[in-house]
């Protein structure tokens, strides 16, 4: 007998205008991570299309979607995924060691983001000698690096107390307000309401969608 195909999304017709902040919400299993892997060329639809602006997502090979990644999305996840033994500043320099960045501009670059996120006097310490606060502001200068399109959170509330994550929406609020897209994929009711636009997945559907891309 043949394995039965379980949808992960099913039906799910979205467009995201430049500058807005989205938040996606629904229960465990309900198809959100899946549409932001999706949405971050993490993964590729087995049915349908994804394009972003004039690129047909959907149809990039492997070394596409890496370029893709790297050039046109922030990544931002509720455990930070720091490289231990790199400095802040290190870790803020990776996307740009990738593009090819020149090693002075790129550590020029990861100094100012770090400095944009209030990090000026933590650039040469450790994720380790970091609170998480601080660990999660490392993580978002990281994402900036190469000047992303979309900036994509997985709960990125989620390992940090209520004081510490208010000062990391702020943040957020305070990029988007500076024209950066927006998604942030959360269970928390407190961030989703910060987010000008939601959509409610639930078994791998839209179920609510409060806004409509201008």
């Amino acid at each position: 007998m043949g394995e039965e195909q379980v949808a992960a999304l099913a039906d799910v017709s979205l467009s995201i205008a430049r500058g807005e902040h989205v938040a996606v919400i629904g229960p465990s299993g309900s198809g959100k991570s899946t549409l932001m892997n999706i949405l971050g060329g993490l993964d590729r639809p087995s049915a349908g299309a994804y394009r972003f602006e004039r690129e047909a997502v959907g149809a990039f090979d492997d070394d596409q979607l890496a370029d893709f990644r790297n050039r046109r999305i922030g990544f931002v996840f509720q455990s930070f995924q720091l490289l231990p033994r790199l400095s802040a500043l290190q870790n803020v320099e990776l996307p740009l060691v990738y593009a090819g960045v020149d090693p002075r501009e790129r550590r020029d670059r990861a100094a100012e983001l770090l400095g944009r996120v209030g990090l000026n006097q933590r650039m040469d310490h450790r994720p380790t000698q970091l609170s998480g606060g601080q660990q999660q502001r490392v993580a978002i200068a990281r994402a900036l690096a190469n000047g992303p399109d979309l900036l994509l959170a997985d709960e990125p509330t989620g390992a940090l107390d209520q004081a510490t994550g208010q000062e990391v929406l702020a943040l957020f609020d305070e990029l988007n307000g500076q024209g950066l897209t927006l998604l942030v994929v959360t269970h928390d009711a407190g961030v989703a309401a910060r987010a000008r636009r939601r959509i409610a997945f639930r078994d791998g559907r839209v179920v609510s969608d409060d806004g409509d891309a201008a």
